[in-house]
């Protein structure tokens, strides 16, 4: 069976991604590697830089030593750091965290005429790193859940998801086509976004796990 290394930078991202593997491709091996520390440490630097690279690198090469067959980050803000990781694993699956969805968003978008993609994020951070990785030309509005990651942090869910709907609608009310939610830890209110907006709402984990099975096909071993 494949083993699924997933690596965190946040403490609420292990629990959506680990329950969409569960619910969805339950025969993954999966391990997991969490350095909270990583979030707490970009939010106060401001910027990435080699010393946060070398970081990530020390926790993929680790995740390899343990014969993982692909990697999979969780969390949005440390693009350029995952990229590093890629080149110096160019042999396995090594995904961003919301790589697959910018696809599926993409594609949504285009058989819907070509409408704007609204991207939720619940980490300021986030909105600076991720749009450049989306192609070029597309058309993309953002949004900031104001108060959605503090208010997990101190275990209020429903205050969170309620930050990600008013974000949600308020791209929805701007004509976006698809809306992306960006942290992992957002899945939760994928479902309640989806009830409050006429578009698609896409979620990073259930994405992750569709490229990751279709990479992964056949593998036994």
């Amino acid at each position: 069976m494949p083993r699924i290394a997933l690596i965190h930078a946040l403490a609420h991202s292990p629990a959506p991604i680990n329950a969409a593997l569960a619910a969805d491709w339950p025969e993954a091996e999966r391990m997991n590697l969490l350095d909270d520390s990583l979030s707490a440490d970009l939010a106060k630097a401001g910027a990435i830089d080699a010393a946060m690279t070398a970081r990530f690198v020390a926790l993929a090469d680790y995740a390899v030593g343990t014969g993982a067959h692909a990697i999979l980050f969780t969390c949005s803000a440390f693009g350029p750091c995952i990229d590093e990781v890629k080149r110096r694993h160019a042999a396995l699956p090594v995904l961003k965290p919301n790589e697959a969805m910018i696809d599926e968003a993409v594609a949504l978008a285009a058989a819907a005429g070509g409408g704007p993609i609204g991207l939720v994020a619940s980490f300021a951070p986030t909105l600076a790193s991720m749009p450049p990785e989306f192609p070029p030309g597309v058309a993309l509005r953002t949004a900031l859940a104001a108060g959605a990651m503090q208010a997990l942090d101190r275990g209020d869910g429903p205050a969170h998801d309620a930050a990600v709907v008013l974000a949600a609608r308020t791209l929805a009310a701007q004509g976006c086509a698809v809306i992306a939610l960006a942290q992992f830890s957002m899945a939760r209110a994928r479902a309640e976004v989806a009830q409050q907006v006429a578009c698609p709402v896409l979620s990073t984990p259930e994405s992750a796990v569709r490229r990751l099975r279709r990479q992964l096909a056949g593998l036994t071993t």
